[in-house]
């Protein structure tokens, strides 16, 4: 189904605690030697800029893997996977390791994130397509009419907290790759316009709650917003407008 509705997809997890997370080196290749135990095709291993550490699958193939460990963060990602499931199951993997391998208790958790993301390839104004798709009607359409004018910087966001206690909230956000230079020159790159619908469980979770039962209630809540919301009136529209655009 996700496969569909963009370019391509890709669906990450990020953990983010509130104490730094261990770096001693033992315990940094044992966390990835277990990953690597479940998926041998995991193999590439390095050091990012900054200090952080990073399990890849090879990202010349159109499906891979990924899984990072930051100063405070766990993050998990999988891009175009083969199904919903499978990318679930290796976020699920991480945060089933992460209280016994990294000392990471329900108390540490700053927040956890569910996240969708959607890649659009579009030669062309980033920005111009996406106010074109999804600017009728709005406040900002006056502004668009304006003789001689094109959008530079048009990347619509909106948080909404989705209980009382504003815990838990999702995230929706156009990120688009045009620069004013490009304009001018009318000369565009090959980078996607990126659509991220965000989901996420804010503060320490009780004594005796599951990070990976959190994780399947944001995916469901995530999952049955974008069949609801994000589908209809971002996905779709803008799908229909790049097509307009290459034919």
């Amino acid at each position: 189904m996700y496969a569909s509705l963009a370019d391509d997809y890709f669906v990450n997890m990020n953990l983010n605690t509130e104490m730094p997370l261990p770096t001693a080196r033992e315990t940094v290749l044992e966390f990835f030697g277990r990953v690597q135990k479940s998926y041998p095709t995991m193999r590439n291993f390095h050091m990012r800029d900054g200090g952080d550490y990073a399990l890849e699958e090879d990202k010349d193939e159109p499906h891979y893997r990924w899984m990072s460990l930051e100063t405070r963060r766990i993050c998990s990602g999988s891009v175009n996977p083969s199904s919903l499931e499978d990318a679930v199951t290796q976020h699920a993997l991480a945060l089933e390791l992460a209280p016994y391998m990294l000392s990471v208790s329900p108390l540490d958790c700053e927040a956890l994130d569910f996240l969708f993301g959607f890649d659009f390839h579009f030669k062309g104004n980033h920005d111009e397509i996406v106010a074109e798709a999804l600017s009728p009607g709005s406040a900002c359409e006056g502004l668009l009419t304006i003789p001689g004018s094109r959008p530079l910087n048009y990347e619509p966001s909106i948080t909404v907290a989705l209980e009382p206690s504003c815990r838990r909230q999702c995230r929706l956000l156009i990120e688009t790759r045009t620069n004013a230079y490009q304009v001018r020159r009318n000369q565009y790159g090959d980078e996607p316009i990126t659509v991220y619908f965000t989901m996420r469980q804010y503060g320490s979770l009780a004594h005796d709650a599951s990070f990976v039962d959190t994780l399947h209630e944001l995916r469901a809540e995530c999952e049955r917003l974008i069949h609801e919301y994000v589908t209809v009136q971002v996905l779709r529209p803008l799908s229909a407008a790049i097509a307009r655009r290459n034919s």
